[in-house]
């Protein structure tokens, strides 16, 4: 049984392996300890085989221990009783509903640690966790859950490409030190979750799809469709209603190009917004000891994925733009204006200020665009895990504040001398990128008023634990509230 539901390699690979794909982190005291496995599918095989590259001994129990063949050479195989008897830890590599078997060895897994790795096809599918259940089947023994979020392809691979995190949880502590012992020898990282009243939280755990991506991905989809049915309306349907212009085919290019980054743009100022809201809240109660509501704590959760989003619609924005000089209608625009000054024996002057308005606008999307890459890159485990908390910081926050700043001024000086004119209105409705403009305007000039010497010094005395006298911080100090 693979409980992440992702399939296991082969037997044969799972031999070739050698044992440097293997992270070993063997203790010399547990070397020859055996472990017992109920279960022969391909989680178990996997998990097998990865103690017996780590210097376990195994014993498989199987229900037909003849018929078994593919398990890795090393292992035993014996009837589950038998199995049962040559270990004090059962690992249950089998599905909730082959557990009413357990029943009939009682006895014999009376007082041995059963380690549950099992999850569920639906989140809370059954009333109770599946570990609760087996500690109601089996309740003289001392059930543990473990390793139901490390998949049979992360223990092949020696868990270098995955999660190496193991959630632990228990209602005997001893039980669960030895099984995060085990887990630490299989070069894992074990996370004690407390008693088994956790299991049901864990065993949801990996049936969750991107729990903390899923308000990023759908306020940017919200965004998109709203912009594209925005500038459909006035660069498609005002040309066709009022001059009786197909300009369908901007759909295509032009219009995608204008989503992109004005969706990318409110993404970035939507990670910096809820940090000024939350400086606010602080400054009005006069304390940090005080809990922020919960939309607010889960909008500054989501804030890494705002801006992974926000980098990936830049991005499209790039390549968008790269693809303008070979576009049919770009070229029959550049040929026939050629060919109409070539016609009228006129030149088209050059105009300093237009220049600088367009080097100003591409300087400032260059500039903003590679800071905005940096900022992803210091996001990723494998680079925030190099730099201190102070580096992280500053690129996190100074820098991410200077992204935001180039990106708006990229914006801005895209609107040229045309930016407030009565003509690029549209059925009185503005450009796109004017209405992208609102919340990172909003948040700069807040930002500026909070780091304002008088403001900011108060700020942070509040964030270095002084209280103002207030109802909040009254109410912090009786123990109803925190931050």
């Amino acid at each position: 049984m693979d409980p992440s539901g992702l399939g296991s390699a082969s037997p044969a690979v799972m031999e070739k392996s050698g044992t440097d794909a293997f992270p070993l982190t063997m203790n010399s005291s547990v070397k020859q300890e055996t472990i017992c496995i109920f279960g022969t599918g391909d989680y178990g095989r996997s998990l097998g085989f990865k103690m017996l590259q780590c210097g376990f001994s195994v014993v498989f129990g199987s229900r037909n221990p003849r018929m078994t063949s593919i398990l890795p050479s090393g292992a035993d195989v014996l009837s589950y009783s038998e199995a049962a008897q040559k270990s004090d830890i059962i690992i249950i590599a089998i599905h909730r509903e082959h557990y009413d078997f357990l029943t009939e060895l009682i006895e014999v897994l009376n007082g041995k640690i059963l380690v549950d790795i099992s999850n569920n096809l639906k989140i809370n599918q059954y009333p109770e966790s599946n570990a609760e259940h087996l500690a109601q089947l089996v309740p003289g023994a001392h059930v543990v859950k473990a390793f139901n979020t490390i998949s049979a392809w992360a223990l092949q691979s020696g868990a270098l490409d995955a999660s190496r995190q193991v959630f632990v949880c228990g209602n005997d502590s001893k039980a669960k030190q030895r099984v995060m012992d085990i887990a630490r020898t299989l070069g894992l990282t074990p996370l004690d979750q407390g008693s088994l009243m956790a299991a049901k939280e864990i065993e949801n755990y990996p049936l969750q799809l991107f729990p903390m991506w899923r308000f990023p991905f759908y306020l940017s989809a919200a965004l998109c469709v709203f912009f594209f049915f925005y500038c459909v309306i006035r660069d498609v349907i005002y040309p066709y209603v009022n001059e009786k212009k197909d300009n369908t085919f901007l759909m295509a290019v032009s219009i995608p190009n204008r989503i992109f980054p004005v969706t990318a743009l409110i993404l970035l100022a939507l990670v910096y917004l809820p940090g000024v809201i939350a400086a606010i809240l602080q400054l009005y109660r006069g304390t940090k000891y005080h809990r922020f509501p919960d939309w607010l704590d889960h909008w500054m959760l989501c804030r890494k994925q705002l801006g992974l989003v926000a980098l990936g619609f830049a991005f499209l924005h790039v390549l968008y733009t790269l693809v303008i000089p070979i576009r049919y209608y770009v070229r029959w625009r550049i040929r026939n204006s050629t060919v109409k000054l070539a016609i009228s024996k006129k030149e088209d002057p050059f105009i300093t200020s237009s220049a600088w308005l367009n080097d100003s606008y591409i300087a400032l999307g260059i500039l903003g665009f590679f800071l905005f890459v940096l900022l992803g890159i210091t996001s990723l485990p494998s680079v925030s895990n190099k730099v201190n908390w102070r580096e992280f910081r500053f690129v996190q926050s100074k820098l991410g504040y200077l992204t935001l700043i180039l990106c708006t001024a990229h914006t801005l000086v895209y609107g040229g001398k045309k930016f407030l004119s009565p003509s690029a209105l549209k059925w009185y409705l503005p450009s796109a990128y004017i209405l992208a403009l609102i919340i990172p305007c909003t948040v700069l000039v807040i930002k500026f008023i909070l780091i304002m010497p008088c403001i900011d010094r108060t700020l942070t005395r509040i964030r270095q634990g002084w209280e103002r006298s207030s109802k909040y911080s009254k109410s912090a100090l009786n123990g109803k509230t925190y931050m």
